[in-house]
Order: C-alpha cells, then structure tokens, then sequence
C-alpha cells in the first residue's frame, strides 16, 4: 500500500514538470525579437541595456514522504525542473538546508530527490530545504534560490499510552450506581490532524460488574450498588484505550487503577457476648482500675469510635467507666470502698454508643450495644479500723506524770473480729511525752508538760491485728496543753524610759506594760505598786492606770545628766490568775536634753545617735585616728610651706655693700595675713606681738613667750616717743635679727576715746519683762539658749517671789 501511494505521487508530480516545461517553451521569445521597453535604460555609446524583472520559473509549495519506510533502497521524495534546463545536461541542481545531504540527496543532472533513511513524523515532522538551477558551463546561477518544505507524512505506528499510570483512587462505601471514581486521560503520539491514528476508544478490561468507563471521556463510575467495606476493600480495575476509533488493526494501550473503599458508619458496636464476670478485692483503691470490657466495631477511625457507660443505678453509684482512645476499651474503675461484710456483689449494666453517627445510614441503626457485667467482690484480711478519723484531747500544763489523756479505740472489720493492739509512731517526733496501753489504747503522759514551751502536741497512734500484724491502721491524735497559772508577770522593757532634763514635778515620763507568758480565758488583768518597806523614792512615783498600764510621774524637777545620767525604779506588778502571782521588775531611766514642754519627746542621746547611725567602738576610733592622721599632714605641709621662704641674703658676698630689692605686692584689704596693723595701731598690742617679718615667726614667737601673754598696765600710757625709742634700742639689741637695717613704720591713732565701750558684756542688767518662749520654736540649734533663757527667767521669778 506504501509503494502504490508513492508511485502516484511521482506520476502526479511528473505531469505537473511536464506541463511547466511546455508552458515555458511555447512562451520563450527569441533574443534578437527583444525590443526596448520600459525596463530599457539607453547606454552613452549607443547600446541599450535590459532591466530584467526576475522570473520565478519554478514554484514549489512541499513534498510528501511516508515515516517509517522499510526497504534496501532509496524512498524517492520528487523532482527538481527549471524552466532553463533543456534536457543536455548543461543545467546542475543544487540542495540545501535541512538534511540536505545525508538524509535527503539529489541528482544534479535529472532533479530527482530521494531519502535515505527511515523518517519519524513524531520526532520530526518536516524539513525546510532550498534549491538552485546553476549553468554547468559558467557556473552562473540560472534560478534564484527556492525554499520548499519536505513533510513527513503520518502512518499509525504509536499506541496510546497512559504516562502518570498506575493510578490510585478512593470512593465511599455504599456509594450509589454512577458514582464518579476517577477520570483517566491516554495520549497518542500519532497525527491527530490525519486520519484516525490519535483517536482513542477507552474500555474496561477487568473491574466489572464493580465499576464502567465512558468510552470517550474515560470517566470511572461504580456500576454495582452497596459496595459494603468490610465486605472487600481494594480492586484493581484495568482500562484499555484504543486508536483508529477502536476499529480491528488499530493499536491499544492499557493502566491500572487501584480503587480503595473508605469507611463510612455503617457498623454498630457489638459485645463479642451479653454476660461478663470480674473478680475484685474489697482492698481495691478508690480511682483506680479494676477492669476493662470492649466492644467491637467493624468501622475505622472515628467511625469505630464507642463511648462507654454505666446505664443502672446500682452499678453507677459504686464504679465508673472511661474510653480508651487507643484500644477503644471501657475502662472500669472504683468510685467508693468496698465492703464485702456489707455486699459481696454488683451488677452492671454497659452500654456502648458510637460518637459520630450518619443521618445517611441511620436506617441501619441502632447504633449501639449493651452488656451484662457482674463483679464479685472478694473477701481480704483488712487492717484495723478507727472509731473515728482523728482525735483531740486536752490535759492541764504541769500534770502528774503518768496522768491520762484520753484513749483510742480500733476494731477489726473481717469478720473473724481479730483482737487489735496500739502503738505510738515514735518516728515522727523524738521527744518523748505520752505512751499507749497496747490493749485498751488509753494514752498517759510521761514527761511534765508546760503549755509557755509548747501548747500543741501531735501524734500518731498505729494499729495492729495480733494475727497478721502486717497490717497497720494510722491515725493522728492532737493533745492540747491548758494553761495554768505558773508564771509571774514581768514589765514590758521594749522601750528606754528617758527622762528629760527639763522635767517638772508631777509630769507623766513614761506609760509602762506588762507581760505574762500565761494564757487568761477572759483577758489578763494587770495592777501594779513601788515596793513596800523600802525609802520613799525621792525623784519618782508610780500611777496604777486600772487599764494594765501604769505611768511614771517625776517628784522633782530640773534633772541634770551631768550630776547623774542614770536612774532605778523598781516596780511589782500583780496578774489577776488563780492564785494570783506577782513579779519585780527594775527599770533604768535615762536622763537625756530633750526638746522643752515634753512636746516631742526625743531624747538627744549622742549614743543613741551612735548606735543608731550603726557604728560600733572599734568604727569610731578608725575614723577619729584617720581624722587626727590628716590633720597631722595638713600642719606639716603648711610648716613646709613656710620654711621654704626665699632667702633675704643673696650672696655670701659682703652684705653691706648689697641692695635687697624686695617685689611683693600686698592683698589689699582684703589681706588680713600680710601684716597685722593692730600692732601698729595699738603700742600696747605691739609689746603682745613682737613677731618681725624679717626673722622667722619661731624665735619671734619664744621671746614672746619668755615676756609672757601679757603687757605690762603702765604701757597704755607711754609716749609714743618712748616708744618708739624703746623699739630701736630693741631691734639693736636683737641678736636674732639679719645683719641690715630695716624699716619700721608705726601708725598709733590715740586712746581714751570720749565715747566709751559701746559693748554689753560689763553693764549692768535688769531683768527684763520679754517673754523668751519663741525661741523654743528656732529648732534645736537654739535650744540651750532657750534653756538658758528659761532658767534666767524662772530664777528672776523665784527672786521676785
């Protein structure tokens, strides 16, 4: 069939270079016919020269060649003809492009093209070649160059294929005739443009009567109604596509699609059987399990999902039960003691629901299942019980040794009634203070208690059965201590007393408490009184408050911290127990100044400053012997300072042939160390301080001590003349000063000025009427003057009275 289609095509493009060539011939006009026209251009030396137009003498659209030829020789594609190719061989035919020459090759001389390999349309579906006519003679190209296309015609040689095959694909159970499953989509590598090569027909190889393909779309529908889960899960259904529309002859391709039923709630829970039976000891905890039941579910996941519960009463009063995600068990567990003495069996009643129900399949219900559990409850040897859960009991501070508290009581639940003993759990505590009888539980005391040291007292009491002494009961006893009247009452010594200096006669110093360690039911009652038989105390008294306090009262006033700092008053206070007792107690008053009218009350103490700023002894001599050791640098840096003046004497040259220029310039005013004028004012105050300026201030400074502090009376009167006569016999006699003369410049105004003193301090004074009171309100810094005042003030009084 491929010969004979290709032997047509020849014979039809044979005719078409046949009828080309003759139309070309009957249309050729010779040379010397040609005669100028418009294409003419007229040359300078009288020729003409000819614009010819290009003249397509060959015109090729494309060739045929069929894929896949088989055979020994050459497939022929078509012929090559120009219009100037007269039949002598003188025309040679050129191919280029695409294949030219390896797959595709042609005969210079005749134009036959012919392939030489085998084609495949769907590697490559066509070639795109170029042809030219060139004169053998001269090698001048006849025809310009023509592109023509070689394509590759289709033959039916690819099948169609599935490439993302196999498939997988899920439907729900139970799914209705025509449920869409899955959708699956062959591919032909074949011409679809030609022919029926690429149209593929979709059947159904293996899968039925369980499922259907769409022969055109291949669409998968189930085909069987109620497909049930649990019955068959999987199925592996084969579709075949076919090409050449399924026709005999055409080519087929074939995949698998597994398809898995999912799970819907479709099931109900069962109980593999309706009775069950559970052994459980009446030792079981409460809490904890004592068994577990299950139902199955043929369902997955939360379709399969059961919840558990306890439907009678009986059985919901004394168990419960829980699910367990995991195994899907309902878990049985105790919710109060059990006694076998009181019932020995239970009946339970278990339902089990599924969770997650389908209005779909709700006709398929119901969905759940009960069943019967009875649990039997097994007798064991338990341990002692108390009459009650714990104990309190009470016993008097200081009791006998060997005095009852109370008692406990045990008894022996089983049945046999076993005899019970009792034991102290000495673990716990190592003192000592009770002990048990071990048959009647009676507890005693052993050592004497007191309730000041410790009120409470707790304890453990054991258990036993005399039988099986394994098992132990506990149970807490709390002993109270009660309080008896045993301790004298004592002033409270919180607080300093201070007495202030200023204190008046009958003025409250301080309000003082007292203490019991003992405990009074309805209120401590306090009085309190000075010793008898003892001197009136001449400074203080004591005031019974009647309200648990009393107050300390002054007898006197003026107290002085010089004359005497500290002070002592004993004091005896009563408590109002059975019998009453009585304490004394002595208190140390201090005497401190403290801010006048007793408005405040805060006592200037320096040590209370010390010991409050938080320095000890050892701190404040650390710091006043690092005080004194920078005092001790600063002098002997400025005794440096000024010992290391320039020297007056320049040269050791003879002195009396030198001037001694001196460039100092004073401080002004201001300067009060430069020189001190009132010696120069004042002759008396000059024989005081003879000090020079030209010797140094330490030999200035002994004679003035060898003429003593002072000067004698008679030189206020001396004439200045003396005076100053009396200096320069001094100053020539100077054995101390420098071997020059200097100047001396004395400046005396006078004495016995007209005025007089205009200072206070040596007139006489009256008591004046102005009440000093104000300057109780100037702050501390002026408190010893108001004190001052204030005695002044309170003396003018006493004279005046």
């Amino acid at each position: 069939m491929r010969k004979s289609t290709t032997s047509c095509l020849c014979h039809i493009l044979v005719c078409l270079c046949f009828i080309q060539r003759c139309y070309g011939a009957s249309h050729h006009i010779p040379a010397d016919k040609v005669t100028i026209a418009k294409n003419q251009t007229k040359l300078a030396n009288g020729e003409t020269e000819v614009h010819h137009r290009p003249k397509r003498g060959w015109i090729w659209n494309q060739f045929f060649v069929l894929e896949e030829h088989i055979g020994p020789d050459t497939q022929y594609v078509g012929k090559l003809h120009s219009n100037s190719d007269k039949g002598d061989g003188s025309v040679r035919y050129i191919l280029s492009g695409e294949g030219a020459g390896s797959i595709f090759i042609i005969n210079e001389v005749t134009g036959d093209i012919h392939a030489t390999e085998s084609l495949d349309r769907e590697r490559k579906a066509h070639y795109v070649l170029h042809a030219q006519a060139f004169d053998r003679n001269t090698e001048k190209p006849l025809e310009p160059k023509s592109e023509f296309i070689i394509k590759v015609q289709d033959i039916n040689d690819n099948a169609p294929t599935f490439p993302d095959g196999p498939f997988v694909a899920a439907v729900p159970e139970m799914s209705g005739v025509g449920t869409s499953v899955y959708q699956v989509t062959a591919t032909d590598a074949d011409d679809p443009t030609y022919g029926n090569s690429a149209r593929v027909v979709y059947s159904i190889l293996q899968g039925q009567p369980y499922f259907s393909v769409d022969p055109k779309t291949g669409v998968i529908r189930t085909a069987l109604a109620n497909m049930d889960r649990e019955a068959r899960e999987h199925y592996a259904v084969v579709i075949q596509a076919k090409d050449m529309a399924g026709s005999v002859g055409g080519l087929s391709g074939s995949t698998t699609i597994n398809i898995t039923l999912t799970d819907v709630n479709d099931n109900p829970p069962k109980f593999p059987q309706k009775n069950y039976q559970l052994y459980v000891p009446e030792s079981a905890q409460v809490g904890k399990p004592v068994g577990k039941i299950k139902a199955n579910d043929e369902d997955l996941g939360v379709n399969a999902e059961i919840k558990y519960s306890i439907i009678n009463s009986e059985g919901a009063a004394m168990f419960s039960i829980n699910t367990d995600r995991e195994t899907r068990e309902g878990i049985i567990s105790l919710k109060k003691p059990l006694n076998y003495e009181r019932k020995k069996t239970y009946t339970l009643q278990i339902e089990g629901v599924n969770s997650h129900l389908e209005p779909l399949f709700s006709y398929l219900g119901p969905f759940k299942d009960t069943a019967t559990l009875k649990i039997t409850v097994g007798d064991v040897d338990e341990p002692p019980v108390f009459s009650m859960d714990y104990y309190i009991m009470d016993i008097y501070e200081n009791a006998r040794i060997g005095r009852e508290v109370g008692a406990v009581t045990a008894r022996d639940p089983d049945s046999k009634n076993s005899h019970v003993r009792y034991f102290i759990d000495h673990s716990e505590h190592s003192d000592k203070y009770f002990n048990i009888d071990m048959d009647s539980g009676v507890i005693k005391t052993t050592q004497s208690l007191d309730r000041e040291d410790m009120p409470w007292h707790n304890i453990t009491v054991i258990a036993s059965e005399v039988d099986n002494p394994s098992l132990l009961s506990h149970v807490p006893v709390t002993v109270q201590v009660l309080d008896v009247n045993d301790n004298p009452p004592e002033i409270n010594k919180d607080k300093e007393v201070i007495v202030c200096e200023s204190s008046r006669p009958g003025q409250v110093i301080q309000t003082m408490t007292a203490v019991d360690k003992d405990d009074f039911a309805n209120g401590q009652r306090f009085s309190f009184a000075l010793p008898s038989g003892v001197p009136v105390n001449p400074n203080f008294t004591l005031k019974d408050n009647e309200d648990n306090t009393a107050s300390i009262i002054t007898r006197r006033r003026q107290f002085s911290r010089i004359v005497q700092e500290l002070y002592e008053l004993p004091i005896v206070v009563w408590d109002g127990g059975e019998p009453a007792l009585s304490g004394t107690s002595t208190l140390t008053l201090r005497v401190c100044p403290c801010q006048r009218n007793g408005r405040v009350q805060t006592c200037q103490d320096e040590r209370g400053l010390l010991s409050s700023a938080g320095l000890s002894t050892g701190a404040l001599i650390a710091i006043l012997l690092c005080i004194v050791i920078l005092l001790a640098i600063v002098v002997l840096f400025i005794t440096l300072r000024r010992s290391k003046k320039e020297p007056l004497v320049i040269s050791e040259e003879d002195v009396r042939e030198n001037v001694v220029t001196y460039d100092d310039e004073g401080g002004g005013e201001e300067d009060t160390e430069a020189f001190d004028i009132i010696t120069l004012r004042n002759p008396a105050a000059a024989e005081e301080l003879k000090f020079r300026r030209d010797i140094r201030p330490e030999a200035a400074r002994q004679r003035g001590q060898n003429r003593g502090c002072h000067s004698p009376p008679e030189l206020n009167q001396v004439d200045v003349q003396e005076f100053i006569n009396q200096r320069l016999v001094e100053a020539d006699m100077d054995t101390s000063g420098p071997p020059y003369d200097s100047l001396q410049t004395y400046a005396y105004e006078g004495q016995m000025s007209p005025t007089g003193s205009i200072s206070s301090l040596d007139s006489p004074g009256t008591h004046s009427e102005q009440d000093y009171n104000y300057l109780d309100d100037w702050g501390p810094e002026f408190q010893k003057l108001a004190e001052l005042y204030v005695e002044d003030t309170d003396v003018a009084d006493y004279n005046t009275s």
